[in-house]
């Protein structure tokens, strides 16, 4: 008895490792799963929330009225908007900033605007060397915004039956 189950143990070992080295010789032979990555980038998808970029509409007015529904909605408290009203009645926001070592990235902001005013750009490359960078004010957002328009845009079209 002690013969046989010695003789089923080296054939299930020996055949578990030809199935193992033939597992090793087919990925030899395969595309290799990397990037080059400063020079090529990989697919990102249209859902993905990046860098923060508040928007304006195609007159160039900026859409955010001053709601406040982003920095209720934020569960970190990395918002903080100041308002006023203007001439016409209107209501803009004089500061809006954003705390990006406070921010989680959930995507709240974006979804409690009803003006699609704050979004989360498909940017995940800005890395900074000192806390104050990341600190984003209103113009550093507007800018963000008018530089990743057009990849917003596409988001958030391709993005529209999850919202």
């Amino acid at each position: 008895m002690g013969d046989f189950v010695d003789r089923i143990a080296q054939t299930v070992f020996w055949t578990e490792l030809a199935r193992g080295f033939a597992v090793t010789i087919a990925h030899i032979f395969k595309e290799p799963a990397t990037i080059n990555y400063p020079f090529e980038k990989g697919p990102l998808s249209p859902r993905f929330r990046g860098e923060h970029a508040l928007r304006r509409y195609p007159s160039g007015e900026e859409r955010c009225i001053a709601c406040k529904l982003c920095e209720a909605y934020c569960p970190a408290q990395a918002i903080t908007i100041d308002a006023e009203e203007r001439n016409d009645g209107s209501r803009r926001a004089i500061r809006y900033d954003i705390d990006l070592t406070k921010c989680i990235f959930c995507g709240y902001c974006q979804e409690a605007c009803p003006v699609d005013a704050i979004v989360e750009g498909p940017n995940f490359e800005y890395s900074t060397e000192t806390h104050e960078e990341l600190m984003y004010n209103k113009e550093k957002l507007l800018s963000n915004g008018d530089r990743w328009e057009p990849e917003i845009v596409s988001n958030l079209r391709d993005n529209f039956l999850y919202r």
